[in-house]
């Protein structure tokens, strides 16, 4: 728990998974948290029963300030927060970012832990010299139900010497609010400074390309795929197209699913290309979560795939690099965004021969 100097008034725009799971901990953390939110079942559980917080560590329930979005007004009459948290799918950053800048103090500082390249909207929205980037690595939480949010694992990831939080301000530089945000978020996993925030922001949107996409077009989860060999081939093919895009446009692109980016850049090699799908192979056996864009097809919900591969797609463009892979893995998401064909493995090889492979 922290003590009274270090307590924190903190909001989060966004009480989905990821906005909970944060929310909940740095209540339980004993921060002072206040989370926004647009459905109503939920906000009501939470104020009824609590926020029931389940993972890679003892099952808790916390007790954080909830608000519906329409009660804003109540929000304008509190005291204003230190942090802010856009915590909001990537379509909404520029309507969230705007409505939270209000509540935050003038010295505060926002934080989008978001996935995709949303920062150019929080930056245009609340400031540059206002806004950090939160990139979280290899952490799944999911939310089936109002009130409870859940993460897989016996193990939180620092166990296994992965680094989950990334924060970095925007011109790369090393400041105090990033050691204090790394600070506050250790109580759920291990955290870093970065100067690099594109290169990471990048490597995170080359593993969400590579995986969410797949899984939400196929509804099977990731150890599934794995177990397929044309399930491993369009992930292979989704990361060698982003990889190639982010080096062009002169990104320090960090590792992403345990290779570098040149190494998914060269998959066309037929070396690497074994590596890769060994490695790839291997991981066919454990949780078999559904990630994020996955979930959102389960629950009807608008995905981010124009946020996601299409802007890949519109990236690649900008540095003539060809994306085929990524423009037919996005055509497949929007039509069944659009109730026009329905998840399937076939899906897989849609894509696939439709990008020429």
């Amino acid at each position: 728990m922290t003590n009274d100097s270090s307590k924190k008034r903190i909001i989060f725009i966004g009480a989905g998974a990821v906005g909970s799971y944060l929310g909940g901990w740095l209540s339980y953390s004993g921060h002072d948290v206040t989370l926004v939110d647009l459905w109503d079942e939920h906000v009501e559980t939470i104020r009824r029963d609590g926020l029931q917080v389940e993972g890679p560590h003892e099952t808790f329930v916390a007790h954080p300030t909830v608000y519906h979005l329409h009660e804003n007004e109540l929000l304008a009459r509190k005291d204003q927060f230190d942090i802010g948290f856009v915590a909001v799918k990537a379509y909404d950053t520029a309507w969230a970012a705007t409505f939270i800048d209000r509540f935050v103090k003038p010295d505060g500082y926002i934080v989008s832990s978001q996935n995709t390249w949303t920062d150019p909207a929080i930056a245009k929205a609340v400031g540059a010299d206002r806004a950090v980037g939160l990139v979280m690595s290899s952490i799944s939480v999911a939310m089936w139900e109002a009130g409870k949010v859940e993460r897989p694992g016996d193990t939180r990831r620092r166990d296994h010497g992965h680094i989950v939080f990334r924060a970095g301000n925007h011109d790369g530089s090393d400041t105090a609010r990033l050691h204090e945000l790394v600070e506050i978020l250790d109580p759920i996993d291990g955290g870093k400074i970065t100067t690099n925030l594109w290169g990471e922001r990048w490597a995170k949107l080359g593993q969400n390309s590579m995986g969410n996409p797949v899984a939400a077009s196929s509804g099977m989860g990731m150890a599934d795929l794995n177990k397929h060999a044309r399930g491993r081939e369009l992930q292979i093919r989704l990361a060698q197209e982003v990889a190639a895009v982010g080096l062009a446009l002169g990104h320090n692109v960090e590792n992403f699913g345990g290779k570098s980016a040149q190494e998914w850049a060269d998959a066309s090699r037929g070396d690497v290309y074994e590596t890769l799908d060994g490695e790839l192979a291997e991981k066919s056996s454990g949780a078999n979560w559904r990630p994020s864009m996955a979930q959102d097809v389960v629950k009807g919900r608008p995905t981010e795939i124009y946020q996601m591969n299409g802007f890949v797609c519109q990236q690649g463009a900008s540095v003539g690099i060809d994306t085929p892979v990524n423009a037919a893995m996005a055509d497949v998401i929007r039509a069944i965004d659009a109730k026009e064909i329905e998840s399937g493995f076939d899906n897989v090889e849609r894509v696939l021969k439709s990008a020429g492979f």
